[in-house]
C-alpha cells in the first residue's frame, strides 16, 4: 500500500528533472589525421528562448602549411527567430569577429573575418542557420545563414542524399544517417577538411 502512495511523488520527481543540453562532438581530420575537434550544443529552451553554440579548435602543421583556428559561435533564438549571433575567431593570422543582431525591425550584420569583411542590414527574420544543420536534416530549407560570413549558404539535396551548402564558390557537404549529422566535408583547394561524428 505504501508503494502506491509513493507513485505520485516519484512521477513528480521525474517530471521535475532539468532538461539536458544536446551535444554533438566531432573530430576534424585532414589527410586522415585528426587536427582538431568541433562541438555543437543546443541548450534546452527557457520559455521562448533557446541558445546554440558551436566551438571549433584546429591546429594543422604540415611542412610549410601552418594553421591555427579557434572559433566559437553563439546563437540566441526567441520563438524560432534569431535575436543575436556572435562569432569569435582566434587564428594564427589574428583575432576576428562577426555579429548579427535583431534591432526590433531589422538586423545589423557585421562580419570582420580573415580576408572577409561584410556589413549589411536585413529586415527578413532569420530562422535557420548553419549551426542548425548539426541537429537535423534541413528538410525543405533553401538556405542557411552563415554566422561566420554574415550571409547565406544555398542548400540543395544531391541524388546521393547528401546536402550541399554553397556560398561564393565555397562548397560544404553534409551527410546524415537516420536524421543525424555524421560527416561534413569542407572542400579546400589544398586538402579537404573532414568532420566526423564521434561515438
Amino acid at each position: 500500500m505504501l508503494w502506491l502512495c509513493a507513485l505520485p511523488v516519484a512521477a513528480h520527481a521525474q517530471a521535475a528533472k532539468p532538461a539536458v543540453a544536446e551535444t554533438r562532438r566531432y573530430a576534424i581530420e585532414v589527410a586522415g589525421i585528426q587536427v582538431g575537434t568541433m562541438t555543437a550544443t543546443r541548450q534546452p529552451p527557457v520559455g521562448p528562448e533557446q541558445v546554440y553554440t558551436l566551438v571549433s579548435d584546429v591546429k594543422v602543421n604540415f611542412l610549410f602549411y601552418h594553421l591555427k583556428i579557434y572559433y566559437q559561435v553563439m546563437n540566441r533564438f526567441r520563438n524560432g527567430q534569431l535575436l543575436l549571433s556572435t562569432v569569435e575567431a582566434h587564428t594564427n593570422q589574428g583575432d576576428f569577429a562577426s555579429r548579427t543582431e535583431w534591432k526590433g525591425d531589422h538586423y545589423t550584420i557585421l562580419a570582420d573575418q580573415y580576408k572577409h569583411h561584410y556589413e549589411a542590414t536585413q529586415a527578413q527574420p532569420i530562422r535557420y542557420t548553419v549551426t542548425d544543420l548539426f541537429f537535423a536534416e534541413p528538410a525543405g530549407q533553401p538556405r542557411a545563414f552563415g554566422e561566420y560570413f554574415g550571409d547565406y549558404f544555398a542548400l540543395s539535396r544531391a541524388k546521393d542524399g547528401t546536402t550541399r551548402a554553397l556560398r561564393d564558390g565555397r562548397e560544404d557537404e553534409y551527410q546524415y544517417a537516420n536524421g543525424q549529422l555524421v560527416t561534413i566535408i569542407k572542400k579546400n583547394p589544398l586538402k579537404n577538411f573532414i568532420i566526423r561524428l564521434l561515438p
